[in-house]
Protein backbone atom coordinates (compact mmCIF):
# COMPACT_ATOMS: atom_id res chain seq x y z
CA UNK A 1 0.00 0.00 0.00
CA UNK A 2 1.17 3.23 -1.04
CA UNK A 3 1.84 5.51 2.11
CA UNK A 4 2.51 8.99 0.20
CA UNK A 5 -0.43 11.39 0.58
CA UNK A 6 0.22 12.73 -2.38
CA UNK A 7 -0.10 9.90 -5.15
CA UNK A 8 -3.45 10.53 -5.72
CA UNK A 9 -3.46 8.14 -9.21
CA UNK A 10 -3.22 5.23 -6.86
CA UNK A 11 -5.89 5.58 -4.39
CA UNK A 12 -9.02 4.09 -5.65
CA UNK A 13 -12.93 3.70 -4.65
CA UNK A 14 -14.10 1.33 -2.54
CA UNK A 15 -15.99 -0.46 -4.45
CA UNK A 16 -17.35 -3.18 -2.27
CA UNK A 17 -19.93 -2.59 0.18
CA UNK A 18 -18.55 -4.96 2.33
CA UNK A 19 -14.80 -3.39 2.33
CA UNK A 20 -17.31 -0.08 3.07
CA UNK A 21 -18.70 -1.88 6.35
CA UNK A 22 -15.54 -2.71 7.06
CA UNK A 23 -13.77 0.26 7.04
CA UNK A 24 -16.47 1.84 8.89
CA UNK A 25 -16.49 -0.55 11.62
CA UNK A 26 -12.20 -0.11 11.47
CA UNK A 27 -12.53 3.49 11.75
CA UNK A 28 -14.86 3.25 14.83
CA UNK A 29 -12.72 0.47 16.56
CA UNK A 30 -9.15 1.35 15.99
CA UNK A 31 -9.42 5.43 15.38
CA UNK A 32 -12.02 7.43 16.67
CA UNK A 33 -15.75 9.07 16.45
CA UNK A 34 -14.09 12.08 14.57
CA UNK A 35 -12.37 9.50 12.06
CA UNK A 36 -15.73 7.96 11.09
CA UNK A 37 -17.53 10.72 11.40
CA UNK A 38 -14.56 12.12 8.18
CA UNK A 39 -15.36 8.90 6.22
CA UNK A 40 -19.53 9.28 6.17
CA UNK A 41 -19.06 12.49 5.47
CA UNK A 42 -16.41 12.73 2.69
CA UNK A 43 -18.42 9.26 1.15
CA UNK A 44 -22.01 11.07 1.57
CA UNK A 45 -20.67 14.66 0.04
CA UNK A 46 -17.61 14.42 -2.52
CA UNK A 47 -16.11 17.10 -0.56
CA UNK A 48 -12.08 16.77 -0.67
CA UNK A 49 -11.10 16.10 2.65
CA UNK A 50 -9.70 19.57 2.71
CA UNK A 51 -12.91 21.11 2.31
CA UNK A 52 -14.06 18.58 5.29
CA UNK A 53 -11.43 19.46 7.84
CA UNK A 54 -12.68 23.24 6.99
CA UNK A 55 -15.62 22.75 8.17
CA UNK A 56 -16.98 23.88 11.54
CA UNK A 57 -19.06 22.24 14.68
CA UNK A 58 -21.95 25.18 14.70
CA UNK A 59 -22.07 24.33 10.53
CA UNK A 60 -24.23 21.27 11.40
CA UNK A 61 -25.32 22.09 14.69
CA UNK A 62 -27.18 25.02 12.86
CA UNK A 63 -28.99 22.62 10.24
CA UNK A 64 -31.26 21.30 13.35
CA UNK A 65 -33.74 23.25 13.17
CA UNK A 66 -34.19 23.54 9.22
CA UNK A 67 -36.11 21.05 7.29
CA UNK A 68 -33.69 20.23 4.38
CA UNK A 69 -30.19 19.19 6.18
CA UNK A 70 -28.23 21.44 3.51
CA UNK A 71 -25.06 21.77 4.57
CA UNK A 72 -22.92 24.89 2.90
CA UNK A 73 -19.30 24.34 2.30
CA UNK A 74 -16.71 26.61 0.19
CA UNK A 75 -14.76 24.57 -2.11
CA UNK A 76 -10.86 25.71 -1.56
CA UNK A 77 -9.71 24.60 -5.08
CA UNK A 78 -12.86 25.76 -7.10
CA UNK A 79 -13.88 28.31 -4.59
CA UNK A 80 -17.17 28.03 -5.25
CA UNK A 81 -19.77 27.53 -2.52
CA UNK A 82 -22.11 24.41 -2.82
CA UNK A 83 -25.36 23.36 -1.28
CA UNK A 84 -24.94 19.32 -0.34
CA UNK A 85 -28.00 17.58 1.03
CA UNK A 86 -26.88 15.43 4.09
CA UNK A 87 -30.34 14.20 5.35
CA UNK A 88 -28.69 10.62 5.25
CA UNK A 89 -25.65 11.11 7.88
CA UNK A 90 -27.17 13.61 9.17
CA UNK A 91 -28.21 12.40 12.56
CA UNK A 92 -25.22 10.91 13.19
CA UNK A 93 -23.41 13.84 12.30
CA UNK A 94 -25.02 16.35 14.17
CA UNK A 95 -24.72 13.50 17.32
CA UNK A 96 -21.12 13.76 17.50
CA UNK A 97 -20.75 17.61 16.74
CA UNK A 98 -22.99 18.14 19.91
CA UNK A 99 -20.84 16.22 21.96
CA UNK A 100 -17.83 18.64 20.38
CA UNK A 101 -15.88 20.89 22.31
CA UNK A 102 -13.98 22.69 19.70
CA UNK A 103 -14.84 25.06 17.00
CA UNK A 104 -13.94 22.70 14.79
CA UNK A 105 -15.66 19.90 13.10
CA UNK A 106 -12.62 17.47 12.93
CA UNK A 107 -10.37 18.66 15.97
CA UNK A 108 -7.12 18.42 16.63
CA UNK A 109 -5.90 17.03 20.08
CA UNK A 110 -3.03 19.82 19.63
CA UNK A 111 -4.68 22.85 20.18
CA UNK A 112 -7.75 24.73 18.56
CA UNK A 113 -7.25 23.71 14.64
CA UNK A 114 -8.44 21.12 12.92
CA UNK A 115 -7.04 18.12 11.94
CA UNK A 116 -4.32 18.24 9.02
CA UNK A 117 -4.83 16.23 5.60
CA UNK A 118 -1.69 14.57 7.08
CA UNK A 119 -3.15 13.58 9.79
CA UNK A 120 -6.30 12.04 8.29
CA UNK A 121 -4.60 10.16 5.80
CA UNK A 122 -2.90 8.59 8.27
CA UNK A 123 -5.85 7.90 10.14
CA UNK A 124 -8.18 6.09 7.02
CA UNK A 125 -4.99 3.82 6.20
CA UNK A 126 -4.60 2.68 9.89
CA UNK A 127 -8.34 1.50 9.57
CA UNK A 128 -7.94 0.13 5.99
CA UNK A 129 -5.12 -2.20 7.08
CA UNK A 130 -7.67 -3.44 9.89
CA UNK A 131 -10.00 -3.56 7.34
CA UNK A 132 -7.90 -5.22 4.64
CA UNK A 133 -8.90 -2.38 2.01
CA UNK A 134 -5.81 -1.18 -0.73
CA UNK A 135 -4.92 1.70 -2.07
CA UNK A 136 -6.71 4.18 0.40
CA UNK A 137 -5.83 8.04 0.80
CA UNK A 138 -8.12 11.19 1.55
CA UNK A 139 -8.97 11.16 -2.23
CA UNK A 140 -10.72 7.72 -1.29
CA UNK A 141 -13.41 9.55 0.15
CA UNK A 142 -14.83 11.92 -3.06
CA UNK A 143 -13.77 8.95 -5.38
CA UNK A 144 -16.07 6.56 -3.48
CA UNK A 145 -18.86 9.25 -3.56
CA UNK A 146 -18.68 9.77 -7.19
CA UNK A 147 -18.27 5.73 -8.32
CA UNK A 148 -21.30 4.86 -5.96
CA UNK A 149 -23.23 8.15 -7.50
CA UNK A 150 -22.49 6.77 -10.92
CA UNK A 151 -23.66 3.20 -10.31
CA UNK A 152 -27.43 4.53 -8.97
CA UNK A 153 -27.41 6.94 -11.32
CA UNK A 154 -25.57 6.52 -14.60
CA UNK A 155 -25.26 10.03 -14.69
CA UNK A 156 -21.90 11.18 -15.58
CA UNK A 157 -23.09 14.98 -16.95
CA UNK A 158 -24.38 15.82 -13.44
CA UNK A 159 -21.23 14.04 -11.77
CA UNK A 160 -19.00 15.52 -13.46
CA UNK A 161 -20.86 18.64 -12.25
CA UNK A 162 -20.83 17.98 -8.86
CA UNK A 163 -17.11 17.22 -9.02
CA UNK A 164 -16.48 20.30 -11.48
CA UNK A 165 -14.35 18.02 -13.83
CA UNK A 166 -13.96 19.58 -17.39
CA UNK A 167 -15.20 16.37 -19.21
CA UNK A 168 -17.06 12.93 -18.72
CA UNK A 169 -13.30 11.29 -19.44
CA UNK A 170 -11.84 12.95 -16.70
CA UNK A 171 -14.99 12.24 -13.76
CA UNK A 172 -14.81 8.28 -15.52
CA UNK A 173 -11.03 7.76 -14.92
CA UNK A 174 -11.04 9.45 -11.30
CA UNK A 175 -14.06 7.35 -10.14
CA UNK A 176 -12.41 3.84 -11.44
CA UNK A 177 -14.85 3.08 -14.58
CA UNK A 178 -12.47 1.96 -16.79
CA UNK A 179 -13.36 0.58 -20.44
CA UNK A 180 -12.95 -2.84 -19.28
CA UNK A 181 -15.84 -2.02 -17.23
CA UNK A 182 -17.90 -0.47 -19.57
CA UNK A 183 -17.37 -3.23 -22.25
CA UNK A 184 -18.78 -5.81 -19.72
CA UNK A 185 -21.65 -4.09 -19.31
CA UNK A 186 -22.10 -3.68 -23.00
CA UNK A 187 -21.40 -7.64 -23.23
CA UNK A 188 -25.23 -7.91 -21.17
CA UNK A 189 -26.86 -5.02 -22.62
CA UNK A 190 -29.18 -5.32 -25.79
CA UNK A 191 -31.59 -3.06 -27.10
CA UNK A 192 -33.90 -5.97 -27.94
CA UNK A 193 -33.85 -8.11 -24.67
Amino acid sequence: MNKNPNHIKDVQPIRDKQQLEDMKWALKRHCSERDYILFILGCETGLRVGDLLKLKRNQILNLKTKREKILRAKEGKTKKIRDIYIGKCFNEVFEYAYTLESQWLFPSRKGDKAISPTQAYRQLNKAADFAGVDNVGNHTLRKTFGYWFYKATKDIAMLQEILNHSTPDITLRYIGITKEETNNTLKTFSVFD
